[in-house]
């Protein structure tokens, strides 16, 4: 039985305008248009017998008019008007299924078709059928449906990763509770896999089955010795596409910018070709470019640049000699990568020992980080930490690990690939606009972009994390599909997220600022309803960095935490 069983004196109004998703409903009278608030729920007669169209009351006016009234002077009238934005249709009956909610408008309202409030018991029946329509296995619940507290809110956990997905919101406003409540629940699945890219330790926390912490390997563990085991990542050089290793170790604005970069190319893809030679790599050796993820010594590397760079050639006269075409046009760039292979700050690219130039070394760092639960054994969530990592080449290291999951699904054939998700927190810091990116941020929206516009049909999923949406890079935005925005309160942001919506709902968007803490606003084709959502606590909850500041200086400093701070500052290591 339909749970729209209005009578004809439920009705608010009748419809007066009809656009192709946007109605005007005229209101019976003053009394029943109190009843009616922005962004709540309406229900509409549709034109199809069975069917009811679902609306989200996006504006209420009263307007008083004057006329002429015969024998009587001038009278005043009243025009009580409600705008409704039609976001679905509603099915009686589909089949064998009852009462069916669809993101689709397969018809619209007939001038004069009637107007109801959706409230009270409809309201708590119909948002009942949203939770049991996605209480299903590849449903992801965050919480419950402001509008109604006993339904819960899910979201089709396929649609979510599909086509991509946007969590924003100013500080303190719940985002990272919000992805941890995501991370928890992609955990508990049996072959989970994902990769978080955690630039402050903020989910350090979150600790359970299916979930692995890394962190790339700062100057302490270097010190120490750790390995892959210990949860210490190196991303060696030879990782690096010519592009990265270019912008790294040619400086742009040098008049010999040009040769250094032929050189390089020439000289790595030599290296390279060595060190497979000796290895015996020859199926390799045939086909291999210098983008290739092989190995080479970065040593033998420098020497072959100090020859080049110093080289004699015979002169015009017989026993003289002359500098070589190249002689003197590298010294900046050997002196770059020499200070670079010297900064403990990189010791992750630069310091992993004999181990990372194995041949194998690359299968052992793809399983931990792209391994799932069931391959690896310790958990399909990877939470890499790259707190310790400068912040001048974060966007190329954040991006180099998103280009090693995108290009090993690429070279994957389709028959063996398995999905996997990249959550990047704190995106604004590596995906940023174009006209404020460096040569590292290019390289870093290069590969991003691609994996945005790509990463579907390969399996490959962004979930891009940020504060600031007006400072990320558009082109990726444009690219997600879902969003789930908590408080903004800075109007560039407000307009970033404004414009993505569909434009029947960009009125929607005014409730940013008004959100309270761990509130969201869900939009998106993973989302039955837009929705305003009470996210729900995780499990474990992580250090995003909220401190009580009043309650805390009423309490006494923790004793030696200056001279504990100046230790780890100085030794680097907390």
């Amino acid at each position: 039985m339909s749970i729209f069983n209005y009578s004809i004196d439920d009705a608010l109004g009748k419809v007066i305008s009809v656009d192709t998703t946007t109605v005007i409903v005229e209101v019976a009278n003053s009394d029943l248009l109190k009843r009616l608030q922005v962004n709540r729920l309406a229900v509409l007669q549709s034109s199809k017998p069975g069917q009811h169209l679902i609306g989200l009351i996006s504006q209420v006016t009263r307007k008083k008019t004057t006329e002429l009234l015969e024998g009587e002077g001038e009278g005043v009238n009243e025009l009580n008007l409600c705008k409704v934005a039609l976001i679905g249709t509603f099915l009686d009956r589909d089949g064998a299924d009852e009462n069916i909610f669809r993101r689709t408008l397969e018809s619209v309202p007939e001038i004069d078709a009637n107007c109801f409030a959706l409230e009270g018991e409809k309201l708590t029946s119909f948002m009942r059928i949203l939770s049991r329509a996605g209480d299903e296995e590849s449903s992801l619940t965050l919480g419950q449906y402001t509008l109604d507290e006993q339904a819960t809110a899910y979201l089709n956990g396929n649609k979510f990763f599909q086509r991509h997905a946007f969590i924003g919101g100013s500080t303190g406003s719940g985002k990272s509770w919000t992805t941890a409540k995501i991370i928890e629940q992609m955990a508990n699945l049996s072959t989970s896999n994902a990769i978080v890219f955690d630039l402050h330790g903020e989910y350090e926390p979150l600790n359970q089955d299916g979930i692995k912490h890394f962190k790339v390997a700062g100057p302490a563990d270097i010190e120490a010795g750790k390995t892959l085991n210990d949860g210490a990542i190196y991303l060696p050089y030879w990782l690096l596409s010519y592009e990265a290793l270019v912008s790294m170790f040619v400086e742009r604005s040098d008049q010999n910018a040009p040769n250094q970069s032929m050189i390089m190319s020439r000289e790595v893809n030599s290296a390279k070709r060595k060190y497979l030679t000796d290895g015996g790599h020859n199926d390799v050796l045939d086909n291999f470019t210098v983008d290739s993820p092989v190995p080479f010594d970065i040593q033998e590397l420098i020497n072959e640049l100090n020859e080049i760079n110093t080289e004699q050639v015979p002169g015009a006269r017989a026993g003289t000699t002359k500098a070589g075409e190249f002689n003197g046009k590298l010294s900046r760039m050997i002196a770059r990568l020499e200070n670079k292979l010297s900064d403990r700050r990189l010791g992750f690219l630069f310091q992993g020992g004999t181990d990372t130039l194995r041949f194998d070394w690359l299968q052992d760092l793809t399983t931990a980080l792209l391994g799932s639960t069931d391959e690896n054994g310790v958990g399909g969530i990877k939470i890499i930490n790259f707190s310790e990592v400068p912040s001048d080449i974060l966007p190329l290291i954040v991006s180099l690990v998103a280009r090693i999951a995108f290009s090993l699904q690429q070279w994957t054939p389709s028959d063996l690939r398995h999905p996997v998700a990249l959550m990047c927190d704190e995106a604004h810091l590596y995906m940023p606009q174009r006209n404020s990116s460096g040569a590292a941020d290019d390289i870093s929206l290069d590969i991003f972009e691609r994996i945005a516009k790509e990463g579907r049909k390969y399996g490959v999923s962004l979930v891009v994390i940020s504060q600031r949406p007006s400072e990320v890079n558009k082109t990726l935005l444009s690219q997600c599909s879902n969003f789930v925005s908590m408080r903004l309160t800075n109007s560039d942001d407000q307009s970033v997220v404004k414009k993505l919506l569909p434009d029947s709902l960009g009125g929607f968007s005014e409730i940013l600022p008004t959100l309270d803490t761990g509130e969201a606003l869900v939009v998106g084709d993973a989302c039955l309803l837009p929705s305003r959502i009470r996210v729900d606590e995780p499990v474990n909850k992580p250090n995003s960095g909220t401190i009580d500041f009043w309650d805390e200086w009423q309490e006494a400093a923790p004793a030696d935490r200056l001279a504990t701070a100046i230790n780890n500052w100085r030794k680097q290591n907390i």
